[in-house]
């Protein structure tokens, strides 16, 4: 970082001194870095993280305006022929696509730090991350909880905003991510806690209800109803994933939703009887 800063002169190192409060504490060097930057526009990424273009800071900043203090963009995962693979980045869009859709009905819920902006003066307002300072992870979804409102947050969706990353590449890495990142979920306000809580309920209701009347009513009128449901999957997801430049997931879209829900469900039980304690 020295080495690059020498060739250019905009670049600011912040240099994060041992603390023992706040020992590995990303909230902490973050505030640190918050602090020391001379402008009001904030733009962030994770260190794992590259733009697919070079104009990600351009699209980004252009949704700043007077009213909009917070941007939400979208960063994806690296596209590798393993079904781990398949089933991060369905998940990755299936949170794209709840997270963007809440921001836009005016109730937005969380943002990635992989891609997310936001001002100085929105930061101070929140008070930063004191709140939740203790959560190693949640340094966006749970800032966004606190700082974003109906009417000062904007969404990024233009393809060359995206930002990308290696994902993890076994389902025991990414049970563990995923373990971390649920976690969190305990902090949110009640409104989006049970939202989000009635999407799963209500999918592995569609799920069981199906094999159910399936073996116990006549199929023939059952039959329409799950085909319907598939149509609508199909439909939102399939455009959701076009303008995400996730085609590819389209084809395989039952499949991942029912192992995602058995995956959830093991997540689930298993921050119920301990919580993680892995960074990554």
């Amino acid at each position: 970082m020295e080495s690059f800063k020498k060739k250019h002169s905009n670049i600011k190192i912040v240099n994060v001194q041992n603390n023992e409060a706040f020992w590995g504490n990303k909230k902490y060097a973050l505030t640190l870095g918050i602090k020391a930057a001379k402008n009001e526009h904030l733009l962030f990424t994770d260190a794992d993280c590259k733009p697919v273009s070079l104009f990600w800071i351009q699209h980004m900043a252009q949704k700043f305006s007077t009213e909009k203090s917070i941007v939400l963009g979208y960063g994806n995962y690296k596209t590798f022929d393993t079904f781990v693979n398949l089933l991060v980045r369905f998940e990755t869009l299936l949170t794209a696509v709840q997270y963007f859709s809440y921001a836009k009905l005016g109730s937005p819920y969380m943002g990635v730090g992989r891609n997310l902006a936001y001002t100085k003066s929105n930061f101070f307002k929140t008070k930063g991350f004191i709140n939740h300072i203790q959560v190693k992870s949640g340094d966006d979804d749970l800032f966004i909880q606190e700082a974003a409102t109906n009417s000062n947050t904007a969404i990024c969706l233009e393809e060359d905003s995206f930002t990308t990353s290696n994902p993890p590449l076994t389902l025991k890495e990414w049970f563990r991510q995923k373990r971390r990142h649920v976690s969190t979920s305990s902090y949110y306000k009640l409104k989006h806690k049970i939202f989000l809580g009635l999407y799963f309920i209500s999918k592995l209701l569609v799920y069981f209800s199906s094999i159910v009347l399936f073996f116990f009513m006549n199929w023939k009128l059952i039959t329409p109803i799950i085909i319907v449901y598939f149509i609508g999957l199909f439909l939102v997801f399939g455009l959701s994933a076009k303008r995400l430049q996730e085609k590819n997931i389209v084809f395989f879209l039952p499949f991942l939703e029912i192992f995602l829900l058995l995956f959830q469900f093991t997540i689930f039980i298993s921050n119920t009887f301990s919580k993680p304690t892995h960074w990554k």
